[in-house]
């Protein structure tokens, strides 16, 4: 069913139902509805945010609708090689980390902008900055911007923390406080970081048949720390 450009396996936990929204409900639901059955002919929609403030996650839960509801989807971001080409039979045309589009891509966007179009293909984008700031083309930036732009705000502290607990919750983990701290304190609190992070400590602990604890998580960033340079 998955018509998507990239050798890529999107995470079907990545639903809206599992996105924590926090003070983004509003945004959320404005994104959720915007595409109420796969035929639908709207105006493009753009949503920004931070590193980690969940776009992709939202863009790979409206991709999951619209599949369960038998539509094609085409998806194209800054990691997918050339050259993009439009399919007629998609009903959404997905963009991600639009701001990392090289020249060449900025082309094959806006040329993809203009099939969707002509097709009725619905288009939905992301990126980190609004459509006025994107370091882009004038007319690409121009028809990011056209239609509903809704941007994404990072989650807090709090939030944060209860996205993590979540998230061992599912898997069956034991997140310690001690743990949850250390990450907290010494790395950036981007949540998309810190999944990966959790994701390393997770692979860790089972292939070494350890708990995840405070000690499990130092050892495994001692050992995946680059070696030092030779002094002379």
């Amino acid at each position: 069913m998955k018509q998507i450009p990239l050798g890529i396996a999107f995470d079907t936990e990545r639903s809206f139902d599992s996105f924590l929204n926090g003070s983004n409900r509003q945004t959320v639901e404005q994104f959720r509805n915007h595409l109420p059955a796969p035929t639908s002919t709207r105006t493009p929609m753009y949503v920004w945010g931070p590193s980690g403030s969940g776009k992709t996650h939202l863009l790979q839960a409206l991709v999951q609708q619209q599949q369960l509801r038998g539509a094609r989807v085409g998806w194209f971001d800054a990691t997918a090689p050339l050259p993009w080409t439009h399919d007629e039979a998609w009903a959404l045309l997905v963009l991600d980390d639009c701001q990392a589009f090289n020249a060449d891509q900025q082309q094959a966007a806006f040329a993809l902008f203009v099939e969707a179009a002509s097709h009725g293909t619905a288009v939905v984008a992301a990126g980190r900055l609004p459509p006025v700031d994107l370091p882009l083309r004038d007319d690409l930036r121009t028809r990011l911007g056209w239609g509903l732009v809704l941007a994404l705000q990072a989650l807090n502290e709090a939030e944060t923390r209860a996205a993590l607990r979540r998230e061992a919750d599912r898997r069956g983990l034991f997140l310690s406080d001690e743990v949850m701290d250390y990450l907290l304190t010494r790395f950036e609190r981007d949540l998309k970081n810190l999944m990966a992070l959790f994701d390393r400590l997770d692979e860790f602990a089972w292939v070494n048949k350890r708990a995840i604890t405070l000690p499990a998580l130092k050892q495994m960033l001692l050992e995946s720390a680059p070696p030092a340079s030779p002094t002379t």
